[in-house]
């Protein structure tokens, strides 16, 4: 049985990237680092709400309106949340999630040089530095635990956090909510993200499940590139062969930017962007600058 550490069944705290489907898992222990979690997201949730979202609200309108400050807006990169609201639906693209096999790749990449995460139009060589998502951690992990669902103490990533447990390290999730300090609760850690596998096998993919959209940013060639949000339930997607999953654009280059919208501004420049997208299609090639290299060939097990 799950270790319990009260005589009573503690109700238990959401985490901020918890699943129900976790609460087994659930230890007395992790109840003050989930708070502090929750804290954090929600004081963040607050201050956007009540000040981050309006500011960005004004600034986009007066962008719209061409009125004085618009261009600088406009450098520096128009506000994100702010652009979401505006493009809504069009921002959230159908694609085939074994074409999404590029992601970004920060690896010896400046933390100034990095756009930020509030700003829709991203500079720089971010596009030019990829990874592939075929060798990720994440897809390695879900196939792990497919090809060894029969019995998962052979698998991986059982290995790995048992070596944790056995030198007095267990891993622990304040995001999640779980503690793995027993092997009876890695097994039912890893029979969790199965469970999710198989019930996308049948249900398909539910875009309202998980913490954040599939999150893809679109690159100076007008190829969507995919950014750290949304990766196990992406490559769970790969795993079985989904015909399409949805994704929604984030941010998207200057180069491109200024190729799609050309002179226009304001809302003239908006629908273009709207029918730009339409086109955007999932990158699949290299970058020019990649900080590492990846195996010539790859093999996708048969669709389900």
């Amino acid at each position: 049985m799950l270790r319990s550490h009260s005589s009573e069944r503690p109700s238990v705290p959401l985490a901020p990237a918890g699943d129900p489907a976790f609460f087994p898992l659930y230890d007395e222990r992790m109840r003050w680092p989930i708070r502090r979690a929750r804290t954090q997201v929600s004081v963040r949730q607050f201050l956007q709400e009540r000040v981050g979202l309006p500011l960005e609200r004004r600034l986009l309108e007066r962008w719209r309106e061409g009125k004085a400050g618009g261009q600088a807006i406009e450098r520096h990169g128009l506000p994100r949340q702010a652009m979401e609201e505006t493009l809504g639906d069009h921002l959230t693209l159908q694609v085939d999630p074994r074409a999404l096999i590029q992601s970004t790749d920060w690896r010896g990449y400046a933390h100034k040089l990095r756009p930020s995460s509030a700003a829709f139009i991203w500079d720089g060589e971010w596009d030019q530095r990829r990874g592939d998502l075929r060798f990720s951690s994440r897809y390695r992990f879900i196939s792990d635990l497919d090809d060894h669902r029969d019995d998962l103490t052979q698998s991986e990533s059982f290995a790995k956090y048992a070596a944790r447990l056995k030198v007095g390290k267990p891993w622990s999730s304040h995001q999640q909510g779980v503690l793995l300090d027993s092997e009876e609760r890695i097994l039912m850690y890893l029979r969790v993200y199965l469970s999710f596998l198989d019930d996308m096998a049948v249900r398909g993919f539910d875009g309202g499940r998980g913490k954040d959209k599939l999150g893809v940013a679109v690159s100076r060639e007008g190829r969507l590139i995919k950014i750290n949000r949304g990766l196990h339930r992406l490559a769970m997607a790969q795993r079985l062969g989904l015909s399409a999953v949805p994704v929604r654009v984030m941010a998207v280059h200057r180069e491109w930017w200024r190729r799609i919208v050309g002179e226009d501004t304001g809302p003239a420049a908006l629908e273009r962007v709207a029918d730009g997208l339409r086109d955007c299609m999932p990158e699949q090639r290299p970058g020019e600058l990649d900080p590492a290299e990846w195996p010539d060939s790859f093999e996708w097990p048969a669709r389900q």
